[in-house]
């Protein structure tokens, strides 16, 4: 499964990666993430990984992100990797003038177990939703300095 998700941010575009690269700042946009921990490599650079840890209700679930490309600010790529799905995402960052970011989200979900294939064919608007709920949650918190950390 392949999908698209773009937002405009209104900040400048060194802002915008500021925040988005610091690892420290997840929280504040990725709802669930409960712990992050360097496991391999220079954090940001091709090859490194980092174990991300979420709970999201009752489910508890973790992924390794693994960094494939790295052109900040342009453009940032990494595979995740998580019991039963591999998804491949391709970030891209566009100066739209001094005072806006767009950020351009390429999403492939590869399922390896059978349940999950199901959800991708019987259920792709949840992970498309999950993604511009991410976006959104940057956007806020980008802009407005409103974190997801507490709620």
């Amino acid at each position: 499964m392949k999908y698209t998700t773009e937002m405009i941010i209104n900040v400048p575009l060194i802002e915008f990666i500021e925040k988005l690269d610091n690892p420290e700042n997840m929280k504040h946009w990725q709802k669930g993430l409960i712990d992050y921990d360097h496991v391999y490599g220079t954090p940001g650079e091709i090859g490194s990984k980092m174990k991300l840890s979420y709970k999201m209700g009752k489910r508890e679930m973790e992924l390794i992100e693994t960094i494939t490309f790295n052109d900040l600010p342009h453009a940032l790529h990494a595979t995740y990797d998580t019991k039963g799905m591999h998804n491949i995402q391709e970030n891209f960052f566009e100066e739209i003038d001094k005072n806006q970011t767009k950020w351009t989200s390429k999403n492939e979900f590869i399922p390896t177990s059978f349940m999950l294939r199901m959800m991708t064919l019987l259920m792709p608007n949840a992970f498309k939703k999950q993604t511009k709920k991410y976006l959104t949650d940057f956007k806020n918190f980008a802009e407005k300095g409103t974190s997801v950390a507490k709620s």
